[in-house]
């Protein structure tokens, strides 16, 4: 896969579909690699006319490593945060938003439709507030406004973010299956097996948790977006799971609130995830949701 320099760093990152058709630019959540954005996934949008993206986030999967900033204790970081302290991130999901908008230049891309699961819908939220120039269309996916009044975490799912990964092969594979297990959602089976390969194949491309750590650093540093939202002017669509245990879904509801004109779908049974099941939903609103956008 190719790599592209932008914003002093190497951004590893793939594409489907003709560089000519509309481009989508998919941005992938905590901890997570592009190939957590499924290739079946991305060749329906392909099949609905769009020139698809998908790339590592810094910090993870072979794009550039902050190894230098040293690997975070979160729940130290988390204390500080109750006791009203501040937190010095060693960068921002702003920055995170500008390596995207980066990957975009090295492709020639002068505006995208952008769509953002979990921490990558905070990260397309601020490409649409600091790059409105652009943007055509907005997608976030279970994902929030960063208003710390709003209901958090269930206990078992924030657990699943604090609970340090084993570092060997198969002890980690079984981690991750549990794991998603509890983020999945309950109106879908959950499909054991393709999470089990899902794990392996992440696992065997870049073992990196130390990335996740300061990836949430950089979660945990930002402010309230809600009235900042206010003033985006695309398209929107905020897609949320009803049973999400992570991002409960008032985050979803504040989201499509704050946004003027924001569609909000939400599906039920769905938790964290996207299962297979509800694919062709979710690229059918996503391709309407673009469909909007002034060229």
């Amino acid at each position: 896969m190719p790599k592209a320099k932008a914003n002093n760093i190497e951004i590893e990152y793939d594409t489907f579909g003709d560089p000519s058709a509309k481009p989508l630019l998919l941005v992938m959540g905590l901890g997570s690699q592009m190939i957590s954005w499924d290739e079946e996934f991305c060749e329906m949008f392909v099949d609905k006319g769009f020139y698809v993206i998908r790339f590592d986030n810094r910090d993870i999967g072979l794009s550039t490593k902050f190894e230098e900033a040293g690997e975070p204790d979160i729940m130290k970081e988390f204390m500080a945060l109750q006791r009203g302290k501040t937190i010095s991130p060693p960068y921002t999901l702003e920055d995170m938003a500008n390596d995207a908008v980066g990957l975009l230049d090295v492709l020639h891309i002068e505006k995208a439709h952008i769509c953002g699961a979990s921490m990558g819908g905070m990260i397309v939220q601020l490409i649409a507030l600091n790059h409105p120039n652009r943007v055509l269309s907005l997608t976030s996916i279970m994902s929030t406004t960063g208003n710390p009044d709003l209901p958090q975490a269930r206990p078992e799912a924030m657990q699943v973010l604090i609970k340090p990964a084993p570092t060997e092969r198969e002890a980690y594979i079984k981690h991750y299956v549990k794991n998603w297990r509890i983020l999945y959602g309950s109106g879908y089976p959950y499909p054991e097996d393709i999470y089990r390969e899902r794990a392996a194949v992440a696992y065997d491309r870049s073992f990196y948790p130390q990335g996740m750590k300061r990836q949430m650093l950089a979660i945990m540093g930002v402010e309230n977006r809600g009235p900042k939202l206010k003033t985006i002017n695309v398209p929107t669509l905020v897609i949320h799971g009803g049973d999400d245990p992570l991002v409960p879904v008032e985050g979803g509801k504040e989201t499509a609130e704050c946004i003027p004109g924001a569609e909000l779908l939400i599906i039920e049974g769905m938790g964290h995830s996207l299962p297979a099941p509800i694919w062709s939903q979710v690229v059918e609103a996503i391709a309407k949701n673009a469909d909007k956008a002034n060229y």
